[in-house]
């Protein structure tokens, strides 16, 4: 990746083909990216708030917030309430409130962004569920500090 510069949101250089080489990695549904599909997505999303979906980053962070307080089975049990909450939607139900994302996002300074994930740009499977933590931890630290 010599010759890109660093991204204007994350601050990663050549970030976004990285992001698609671990997508292709995550979709093969193989130890160790597999399963950290949604953790990997959640921090990316949050590193680059110009591609935040419409709840501005909420759910994301929840997603985040529960796999560093209880890892993949609290992530489980999150995505199992959201699909419940959709299936009530559909029956006219209430929906869940999901907080607004701050007004400022943080953008750059993260202390762990894909980069560093990537290693080499291969993701090695060895050591990747520890730096797919420490990025967990790196990307929400700066949203707490803008209140989200």
């Amino acid at each position: 990746m010599t010759g890109v510069g660093p991204c204007g949101e994350c601050g990663a250089p050549g970030c976004e083909e990285l992001f698609q080489t671990l997508l292709a990695l995550d979709h093969g549904r193989q130890e160790p990216w597999g399963p950290l599909h949604g953790v990997s997505v959640s921090c990316f999303l949050l590193q680059h708030p110009g591609r935040l979906p419409g709840d501005g980053g909420a759910r994301a962070r929840e997603f985040l917030r529960a796999y560093l307080g209880g890892g993949l089975a609290e992530v489980d049990r999150l995505v199992e309430r959201a699909r419940r909450a959709n299936s009530h939607r559909m029956r006219g139900e209430a929906p869940e409130v999901v907080r607004e994302a701050p007004r400022e996002v943080p953008r750059g300074g993260y202390g762990v962004t894909i980069a560093e994930v990537a290693v080499d740009g291969t993701f090695p499977a060895e050591g990747f569920p520890e730096r797919v933590r420490a990025w967990a931890a790196a990307t929400v630290a700066p949203w707490e500090r803008h209140g989200a």
